[in-house]
């Protein structure tokens, strides 16, 4: 099965994946599963104009869908220099052969993302960094609060996870100021950073999506969840989890935004805003 989120070309094709609400999205899905799975990333989409499609087996079932007939490799076929990008969910194998004979290059070629079943990974497939897939598996892992896998070079050497906690309100400005004082102090250059991360409560908070931007640094949310059962030893607060049910936001998501992560700086405290920097190493 699988679920296909489309995004129409626009004036470049370096799209920024966090632009949703200027784009239209189209969503294929062949199964139940598969569009329970799209309905949670179309409800994190806001704004944005989602094209619903469905094969016949469905019609009758949402008068919002876009019913078609044609085969997966035709459907491809069709629309594949029309968007910018298409995500699948569905086996990588079948993925690539529908694609196969569309491919040109990585400077026309649309963002290609391909996600599992049960929407356990988001995998960059095609143009990952020139089509925007990588950001756009990022975002999509982000709203199903799972793991992108991303392999291009310039991406994978990058191992440095930034965990930010924040009050209501802080000014992106003074984000990147505490971000980029923490990473002096520990003499690592900003271009290592991977992945900034933060708890769920704030995923939608204007001052740290927009340091986010603004960083050219994609935002992961961890849920109050997965804090809360974080096995790795961080410093908490009875404040803190008496106002948010969690005893600490920047340690634990710094551990849990990366993988095989070690905190290299623990919480610094700025004006409304607090810091942790961890390191991901895969020899360890």
């Amino acid at each position: 099965m699988f679920v296909s989120i489309l995004l129409v070309k626009s004036s470049t094709h370096n799209v920024e994946v966090d632009s949703f609400v200027s784009m239209r999205v189209a969503l294929i899905t062949i199964t139940g599963c598969g569009l329970a799975v799209g309905n949670r990333v179309i409800d994190a989409f806001g704004d944005a104009v989602i094209d619903l499609f469905l094969p016949k087996k469905f019609e009758g079932q949402s008068t919002a869908a876009n019913i078609y007939t044609e085969s997966l490799s035709a459907l491809t076929s069709r629309i594949f220099n029309k968007y910018d990008g298409i995500i699948y969910i569905m086996a990588m194998g079948i993925v690539l052969r529908v694609i196969a004979p569309n491919i040109k290059d990585k400077y026309s070629d649309p963002a290609v993302v391909v996600i599992d079943d049960v929407g356990r990974y988001v995998i960059s497939a095609l143009s990952g960094h020139e089509g925007g897939a990588n950001r756009l598996s990022l975002k999509i892992a982000g709203i199903l609060h799972t793991d992108a896998v991303i392999t291009t070079g310039s991406e994978s050497v990058k191992d440095v996870i930034i965990g930010i906690g924040c009050k209501r309100g802080v000014l992106a400005n003074d984000i990147k100021l505490a971000i980029e004082k923490s990473l002096r102090d520990v003499n690592i250059p900003i271009d290592r950073v991977r992945l900034l991360s933060t708890i769920d409560l704030k995923a939608n908070e204007p001052g740290l999506v927009a340091a986010s931007q603004e960083l050219d640094i994609p935002l992961r949310i961890v849920s109050r969840e997965e804090i809360a059962s974080c096995l790795i030893e961080y410093k908490e607060s009875e404040f803190v989890k008496k106002s948010i049910g969690v005893g600490a936001v920047c340690e634990p998501a710094a551990i849990l935004g990366g993988r095989k992560t070690k905190l290299i700086l623990t919480k610094q405290k700025f004006a409304g805003i607090t810091i942790a920097i961890a390191v991901e190493n895969f020899t360890w």
